[in-house]
């Protein structure tokens, strides 16, 4: 979202752009100084998101709106519904793996189907997120494009040039947090299959760490595997590593799988839904039964040890990993964050001029 009003300044001459934030939390990310931001403090709670957001849009009137996020993106449908004004929602991630299991899992799920085909028009992140809104959410085809996230890879490279203490020692990176579906069990035990030199080095956090520094434990690796905590530029530990590793369950639009190759570095990605296979393959729903390289890098199957085991082995060898890693750059021109911005503006614009 930052990135896309990063470059939506070809548009501040005709619109008034406002941003509001549902929670009061420390900013991640900066936003233009010509974007009026609106602080909302709403706690997490989703009562509290629609009585603020109603609120805010009684006071802004605004024209259209554009959410981001499955809790926004119900806010915006009790806000706009029925008042005759457009309202777009961006939908970034694979929505029944988000949702989660029992009661509240039902619940989001019960509200996501009400909300979602009421829409004026749906972005979804990948064609693997949109095929799951139709499917299991009856949303209609012709109300959902596919757009995928901007990554701003000149940003990228210049962080990359940043310095950072080098290690010695060759070494595989993966990044993510540190829960059950980003699966870094799968990758450590993969780890110690493969017998390999070097390093692996997780960088994240979350709920699993003393879980995963057991199983690291356990395999006798903790000289070799190191769990580190979120670093605010991991873009020169990226570059200088041999590949990087996304080895998760379910995804959206893996973003740093594509902030990895910007860096000019292989990758290795399970087969999970939604968004490796259509980034390394061009290709979604691909099937594969075995470690398999293709166009831009290697996919595995999920929860498979021994073929993620076998994709450390196949970039033990220098050129191979020299050759992926030029085709990875050679595929993040792809995904900039003017050509996003550009199609986010076209559905905007066509949603306000059918009203």
């Amino acid at each position: 979202m930052a990135a896309l009003l990063r470059h939506s300044t070809p548009y501040r001459d005709q619109y008034d752009i406002s941003l509001a934030l549902l929670d009061d939390e420390p900013a991640a990310y900066e936003v233009p100084d010509w974007i009026t931001v609106h602080q909302l403090d709403c706690r997490g709670s989703l009562l509290q998101s629609i009585r603020q957001l109603r609120a805010l849009e009684r006071s802004l009137r605004p024209a259209a709106t554009l959410s981001f996020l499955t809790r926004a993106n119900v806010a915006n449908w009790a806000s706009r519904a029925g008042k005759g004004y457009p309202w777009i929602i961006s939908e970034r991630v694979n929505t029944s793996a988000h949702l989660g299991k029992g009661l509240s899992g039902r619940l989001g799920h019960m509200l996501v189907q009400l909300s979602y085909r009421h829409a004026t028009h749906i972005i979804a992140v990948s064609q693997g997120v949109a095929d799951g809104l139709s499917e299991t959410f009856d949303v209609p085809d012709n109300i959902i494009s596919v757009i995928s996230n901007p990554v701003d890879t000149i940003h990228i490279t210049r962080q990359a040039l940043e310095k950072y203490p080098v290690h010695p020692e060759p070494y595989i990176v993966a990044i993510g947090r540190l829960v059950e579906n980003k699966n870094f069990g799968l990758l450590i035990d993969a780890f110690a299959a493969a017998s390999i030199p070097g390093k692996l080095i997780i960088i994240g956090d979350g709920p699993l760490r003393a879980t995963l520094e057991q199983k690291i434990a356990d395999h006798g690796l903790e000289p070799q595997i190191i769990l580190t905590g979120f670093i605010q530029n991991p873009f020169p530990l990226l570059a200088g590593a041999q590949f990087f590793v996304l080895p998760s369950n379910a995804e959206g639009f893996p973003n740093g799988l594509v902030e990895a190759m910007s860096t000019g570095t292989a990758v290795v990605s399970t087969n999970c839904k939604s968004g490796p296979s259509e980034i390394l393959a061009n290709k979604n729903n691909l099937a594969i039964e075995e470690m398999t390289p293709v166009d831009f890098g290697v996919l595995v199957p999920c929860n498979d040890v021994t073929a993620m085991a076998d994709s450390l082995l196949y970039f033990q060898d220098d050129e191979t990993r020299k050759r992926f890693a030029d085709l990875a750059l050679t595929r993040t021109k792809d995904y900039t964050p003017e050509k996003a911005a550009r199609r986010y503006w076209h559905v905007i614009e066509n949603s306000m001029n059918a009203v």
